[in-house]
């Protein structure tokens, strides 16, 4: 492999190395990592909300127990006032006012913890108060009996209904207070749902955001990578994010495989030439053989008769002797011309002198075939942009093919003409073989696939060609029929702005 080839290569490596190291580097966070914790901040905030909504619950049980206790100490009191009238009326019912008063104490004191758990230690102080001072002047009442506090009565009346007023409000105000605050709370609890759907809405909204950023995104990318590599373009997948994980250890796998695709490739382009000199050297021993005879020829005789030669007979042998030999020098020297690997330099090129260049090299196989070979050729074609060694491959592989579709002789016919749109230069190469069953065309260029007999073909041939032609932008159709023939058609880009190779 020249200087210039293995710069490229090496170049190419550095650039897949330093992919891969980028790759590897950066901190590791996994996606598996990231879907527990976002399912597992849904399952905190569901969490928090089941909390909330159960302690929201709670409060709201021990306001309507609240409530419950409230209205039947209003009752009592309510029920102790109307005696209280009756008292200070007719002088009847305080036993029953006493009885009602001391109700309303005892539910206080029974559900004094629940009443302060709801309103509070001070506001429950509060309610006791105005119901202590009002039960204390009914037992004071009752105890010193009516005939003792008459001339009093006016002034216990009036202090009795002040207590008695205080304790009515207190405990409507407190009622009030606390219906207002469960009907609230109840309201909240009506909003919590439509909250959690809310919250919910937007964690999915972030779960199905995060799903294409993460991980549809990344797959797209992949994929893309895999159609670019499968059209022959191995530049190496670069980092695009600030952390490792999954994709990015297959994106190692991918540049791993390219890498290895193009070693492979360079290896098979290698091996089909090869093969391609082993053909071509064994015609042209056979053709250095008519040259050869000839100057062995001539020298003997020259040696054995020089003496009794006319010098003008003998001037003519000599000539003789060097056209022999420059013919076989040129013979070798067309070989050596095929085998050498010059530099991979792209120039523009005449698509007729390839193919001329071409036939000289396989025109004794295609004399030994008995083939006859007629070419078609549009005028004023336009130039290709290519690398000449690499074209001429292409195009002999084509032809050895042809020739050997042709064993009993046949026809070659190979047309350049320019396609409709001008885009491209087409070089047709169709023979009259048995042609190719239409359900093997797909394969004739997967790597290793060959219709001839064991040993006599490596089936690397079409699938290299296919290669160096996509590699300079080109593409190459194939059209069978089968006992008619079969036709190749190359495409080459014609020369407007040089393609990069």
């Amino acid at each position: 492999m020249n200087t210039e080839q293995k710069e490229i290569n090496h170049s190419w490596e550095k650039t897949a190395r330093d992919a891969q190291r980028a790759l590897k580097e950066r901190p590791s966070v996994s996606i598996r990592a990231r879907l527990i914790l976002g399912f597992g901040a849904w399952f905190a905030l569901s969490l928090t909300l089941t909390i909330f909504s159960m302690i929201g619950v709670s409060e709201i049980q021990d306001k309507i127990r609240f409530l419950e206790v409230a209205q039947d100490y209003t009752v009592e009191i309510q029920q102790a006032r109307r005696f209280e009238k009756n008292f200070f009326l007719y002088q009847t019912n305080l036993d029953d006012a006493l009885e009602h008063i001391r109700n309303a104490a005892a539910i206080l004191e029974t559900n004094a913890k629940g009443i302060t758990s709801a309103v509070g230690r001070d506001n429950y102080t509060r309610i006791r108060k105005p119901l202590r001072q009002y039960k204390q002047l009914l037992e004071k009442i009752d105890k010193d009996q009516l005939a003792n506090i008459s001339s009093n009565l006016e002034t216990m009346e009036s202090v009795l209904r002040e207590h008695g007023a205080e304790m009515v409000t207190v405990a409507n105000e407190f009622l009030g207070k606390e219906r207002e605050l469960v009907q609230s709370m109840l309201s909240l609890s009506q909003k919590v749902p439509l909250i959690f759907l809310g919250l919910l809405l937007l964690l999915i909204i972030f779960l199905g955001y995060f799903i294409a950023n993460q991980m549809l995104a990344p797959l797209k990318r992949m994929m893309l990578a895999t159609t670019r590599i499968a059209e022959g373009d191995f530049t190496p997948i670069t980092p695009r994010r600030r952390y490792n994980d999954e994709f990015s250890k297959l994106a190692t796998a991918l540049n791993h495989m390219m890498l290895q695709l193009v070693r492979r490739q360079e290896q098979l382009i290698h091996a089909h030439k090869l093969k391609a000199v082993g053909t071509l050297t064994a015609g042209v021993a056979h053709e250095l053989n008519n040259p050869l005879n000839n100057i062995i020829l001539t020298s003997s005789a020259l040696k054995e008769e020089y003496q009794d030669i006319p010098g003008e007979e003998r001037d003519d042998m000599i000539n003789d002797l060097l056209n022999e030999a420059d013919r076989a020098q040129k013979i070798v020297r067309k070989l050596l011309d095929f085998a050498r690997e010059g530099k991979l330099e792209a120039e523009s090129l005449d698509a007729e002198k390839l193919i001329n260049q071409t036939l000289e090299l396989a025109s004794n196989q295609i004399k030994l075939a008995g083939v006859k070979v007629r070419g078609e050729i549009q005028p004023d074609l336009p130039r290709i942009y290519g690398d000449g060694q690499q074209l001429i491959q292409v195009f002999l592989n084509i032809i050895l093919n042809a020739v050997a579709a042709m064993p009993d002789g046949g026809e070659l016919t190979i047309t350049i003409q320019n396609t409709k749109d001008r885009e491209y230069v087409a070089i047709r190469f169709t023979d009259t073989g048995p042609g190719i069953p239409e359900h093997k065309q797909a394969e004739i260029f997967d790597p290793f696939y060959t219709t001839r007999p064991a040993g006599k073909g490596t089936g690397l041939g079409l699938s290299v060609s296919l290669g160096i032609i996509q590699k300079h932008g080109g593409e190459i159709k194939v059209a069978s029929q089968v006992n008619k023939g079969t036709t190749f058609t190359v495409l080459l880009p014609a020369t407007k702005i040089p393609a990069e190779i």
